[in-house]
């Protein structure tokens, strides 16, 4: 009797952990692609003064009148990867043309992000590319949105480009069709890779 009882315990947890490990990778396959195929602009100010947060915003409108006409032929995140790094210095350029006098880094790299709720959409938290711009020490609150494809526009130029999306992604990043539980998934799971240091 007993032993038939640490069977059937066995094979639950034998069950459970096939089906953690089965949901793991398929958040895992979903999260690289939805971070493959975005590239995310970042900007941190100075500090939380208020100032300094009103010059974060000029600093990110300067960086954005520079880099998204660059951007418009881009056809991948890949494509859009390999402008922004040839542009890192006419980058640096226009955020300090904003900057009144503080120094600015201008790097492109790998990134966690918290979850984000957009206009129309939300992403998953998880690691992105990253055109990463900070001001001076960069202590002060961040300003971000998505600069490939360009969602850092109008609500109407939000939908143009949601349109552009396919499916599944816009399964993933929106709530329609009941998809939310993708999300919360791709959520948890972010947050859990960037808690294990993954």
């Amino acid at each position: 009797m007993y032993k038939s009882r640490m069977k059937i315990w066995e094979a639950s947890l034998l069950l459970a952990l096939c089906f953690s490990l089965c949901l793991g990778t398929w958040a895992q396959a979903k999260q690289s692609s939805l971070s493959s195929s975005l590239v995310r602009l970042h900007v941190i100010a100075v500090s939380d003064d208020e100032y300094e947060q009103a010059l974060k915003l000029r600093v990110r409108d300067g960086v954005l009148s520079y880099i998204s006409p660059k951007l418009r032929n881009a056809k991948s995140a890949q494509q859009a990867q390999e402008i922004i790094k040839s542009e890192l210095d006419g980058i640096k350029a226009a955020a300090e043309s904003s900057a009144e006098g503080r120094s600015v880094e201008v790097t492109l790299s790998q990134e966690y992000y918290p979850t984000r709720n957009y206009e129309k959409f939300s992403l998953p938290a998880g690691k992105y590319q990253s055109l990463r711009v900070i001001l001076g020490e960069g202590e002060g609150h961040n300003w971000w949105c998505v600069v490939f494809p360009p969602l850092c526009i109008s609500a109407a130029e939000q939908e143009q480009v949601m349109e552009s999306m396919s499916e599944d992604m816009r399964g993933i990043v929106t709530e329609e069709d009941g998809r939310e539980y993708k999300f919360r998934i791709l959520e948890l799971w972010g947050e859990l890779m960037e808690l294990i240091g993954v």
